[in-house]
């Protein structure tokens, strides 16, 4: 179990849905709740039955048919309000990993990103207050904090909108809280794996967009394991940000090829040169948890218990952002989060 494994969260008997269940999160999560739990019904909703017959597959040739017995595959896009009302039917837990994530994508097509990060976390919302789902997790982004881009924009909308979520509980008694984090290691789209690519075609150079850029940097294992923890701790209406190490983008082109000069090739639109996590803004609400910071929601309209009641509050004016971080990732521990994978193949690993 990783660095935010829940120390307690009972997840036997219980109907967990991931939207976007076949992304890189999705697939992971499912990996890790059949290895450490007997769920009820663990349900992937996504748009794409190709990566949900992959998918299955897979995991019924690494799981077993005993395991499987839980999962159910659902088509369908967040959207969609009423396919996703009728997806949430008896769940207890939803995870809301959908989203269209490219920044230059959606620089180029804003209304399909603001369609599916937007109106679909209303769909998602109104389809969990619908069904009396007890707690959903949205995951969020670090360019959602001061965005710079439609994405960061969208997704802070979406922040937004889980948040207040919660004033439309009432006597449904569901929370709502989101998780907002950095660039994950070995995701689909992530730097690291474009660099591994390039580098076993040969090349000679590898492209850098500009040397002074640094990045916030989590694993999938850790990612989904501080939804985990952050499902145990949630009060709703807090976005749980973790503590993690940033990174120079030079520093990690080094760390992976150290024979290898750098091209310098520009910032892509939208892009910034450093990311933030907390703003300036933010630490008004936001309590230090240890491990990780909870901004609390502005406003209260519902009974919920603050966690500065127990824990201290952020100093004035502070901020978190990868260039000011005082933890940083050294090329060896860049490589070692490379080769952090899935629940079952560090299983065989461990006994080989």
């Amino acid at each position: 179990m990783g660095r935010f494994a829940p120390k307690s969260l009972d997840l036997d008997g219980k109907a967990i849905l991931v939207t976007g269940g076949t992304g890189s999160f999705g697939r992971r999560f499912i990996e890790t709740v059949l290895t450490r739990a007997r769920p009820r019904k663990l349900i992937v909703f996504s748009r794409d039955e190709l990566k949900q017959s992959e998918m299955q597959a897979d995991l019924a040739e690494r799981f077993g048919p005993d395991a499987m017995a839980c999962m159910r595959f659902f088509l369908g896009d967040v959207r969609d309000r009423e396919r996703l009302t009728l997806a949430f039917r008896g769940v207890d837990i939803v995870i809301h990993a959908a989203a269209l994530k490219q920044v230059p994508a959606a620089e180029y097509n804003p209304s399909e990103c603001i369609h599916t990060n937007v109106l679909g976390a209303e769909n998602v919302v109104w389809a969990c207050l619908a069904n009396r789902v007890k707690q959903v997790v949205a995951l969020s982004t670090d360019k959602a904090c001061n965005p710079a881009n439609l994405y960061g924009a969208t997704k802070l909308a979406s922040d937004k909108t889980f948040v207040a979520a919660n004033n439309l509980s009432g006597d449904i008694g569901a929370k709502f809280s989101v998780v907002r984090y950095g660039n994950v290691v070995g995701s689909r789209g992530s730097v690291a794996p474009l660099f591994q690519r390039l580098i076993a075609k040969g090349v000679a150079e590898l492209p850098i967009t500009d040397p002074r850029m640094t990045r916030f940097w989590i694993t999938l294992n850790q990612g989904v394991d501080f939804v985990l923890s952050s499902l145990s701790l949630m009060r709703g209406g807090e976005i749980f940000v973790p503590k993690i190490p940033s990174m120079k983008m030079t520093d990690l082109a080094a760390a992976m090829a150290p024979d290898l000069p750098i091209k310098v090739v520009g910032i892509r639109p939208g892009e910034k040169l450093h990311e933030m996590m907390i703003s300036v803004d933010d630490a008004r609400t936001t309590v230090d948890l240890g491990d990780r910071y909870a901004i609390e929601p502005a406003f209260v309209e519902y009974t919920r218990k603050s966690f500065g009641e127990d824990h201290p509050m952020a100093a004035d004016g502070f901020s978190y952002a990868s260039d000011t971080n005082d933890d940083w990732l050294s090329g060896a521990g860049l490589l070692e989060l490379l080769a952090d994978g899935p629940p079952a193949e560090r299983r065989r690993r461990a006994t080989d």
